[in-house]
């Protein structure tokens, strides 16, 4: 994209608002409201009721490359002169234009478009269109606020790369990892203890892959839920061996990562030995979000029926200490599996407070958690 330089054919200084009325007190209003729009950083332009523009700040002569004085000769809409095409080369109509519909609609629009430059290059604005009223109510114009976000465009760009190359080095590690595993276990373990591992590897690949979908800031979770128990989920014919209920929100990384691990555990227990050993058993997932003070918790429970009968095993698995430990030393949550002879039920909390978007910490000054 060509950079854009000063914009020196034409004189700002004469970019004010046309004067309706004279009169010293009228004057002096309009001398400060032209002073403030001429200095705001953001581009304004002032629409009639045809969408031809009356008057635009010096943001906007710079931001367009146009002067005013040039917008008022071509006596056309403002989308005639800055919005007529699209960047793929076909023509941009006016009437599909969302900038446009804050006049016919009476409402207030926001969004996303792309400008032409007066010299022909395209560039990403983010815009704010909302209608003028008179004093009767009546619509008689439209005020648009458009900045340019190239910038913006460029370093998510640039950061949703980054995201993506990270991901694909943990993933290239985790493979490394597993064949490292495969040759150490050669000979010196059963086939079982291998898949297992196998296994917890592919539920921390796959909780990657929720968080680089969303740029590692947060996790969705019910996507989290549903990415651990999906390698057993789809290969089921019956889909009512799954119910899960609870409303959604955002989970911290760190959350995402160790409650995916957890319910992969669950699950992988379930498959063997619990309510997914069998064709009649069933597992539900209910969570609820429960406000503590500013913040909120996570309040989930595991429950299992229609499986074997259950009894209390002697001794605790990696799972079951991941899940009674982790949680609770990670997120001063609490986690309890109890063992009814009717099905496993797991119980977590886990406080949400303290646990905001990806870098909270840093910004406020606080320590790693």
């Amino acid at each position: 994209m060509p950079s854009r330089g000063p914009i020196a054919s034409y004189d700002t200084t004469t970019t004010t608002l046309p004067t309706l009325r004279r009169g010293s007190q009228l004057h002096e209003t309009e001398r400060r409201l032209n002073a403030v729009l001429n200095n705001a950083s953001v581009a304004i332009f002032l629409m009639d009721d045809r969408q031809h523009c009356v008057y635009m700040n010096r943001a906007a002569e710079l931001l367009t490359g146009f002067s005013l004085t040039e917008v008022l000769a071509r006596d056309c809409p403002l989308h005639d002169i800055v919005h007529h095409t699209y960047p793929d080369g076909r023509p941009f109509p006016l009437h599909e234009c969302a900038i446009d519909r804050a006049f016919p609609e009476n409402n207030q629009e926001r969004g996303e478009e792309v400008f032409v430059h007066k010299d022909g290059h395209f560039y990403p604005v983010g815009f704010t269109a909302s209608p003028i009223r008179d004093d009767g109510a009546k619509i008689i114009g439209t005020i648009i606020e458009v900045r340019d976000i190239t910038e913006e465009k460029a370093a998510a760009e640039r950061q949703r790369l980054l995201t993506n190359e990270l991901n694909h080095r943990v993933k290239n590690t985790l493979a490394t990892v597993q064949s490292i595993a495969a040759q150490t276990f050669r000979g010196r373990t059963d086939q079982a203890a291998r898949a297992m591992f196998d296994a917890r590897t592919v539920a921390l690949s796959n909780t990657h892959n929720v968080l680089t979908a969303e740029n590692w800031e947060s996790a969705g979770l019910r996507s989290v839920v549903e990415s651990a128990l999906a390698p057993h989920a789809l290969a089921e014919i019956d889909t009512a061996r799954f119910d899960l209920v609870g409303p959604d929100t955002r989970l911290h990384p760190k959350v995402a990562v160790t409650l995916a691990l957890a319910l992969h555990e669950l699950m992988t227990n379930a498959a063997k030995y619990g309510a997914l050993s069998v064709p009649e058993g069933r597992v539900a997932v209910h969570w609820t979000l429960t406000r503590i003070g500013a913040g909120e918790q996570l309040d989930m429970t595991w429950t299992e029926t229609g499986g074997p009968a259950v009894t209390e095993p002697t001794r605790k698995g990696f799972g079951s200490r991941l899940i009674e430990r982790q949680l609770p030393m990670e997120f001063d949550g609490t986690a309890v599996i109890a063992y009814p002879p009717t099905g496993v039920v797991c119980t977590l909390k886990i406080p949400l407070t303290t646990l905001g978007w990806h870098g909270r910490d840093v910004v406020l000054g606080r320590d790693a958690r």
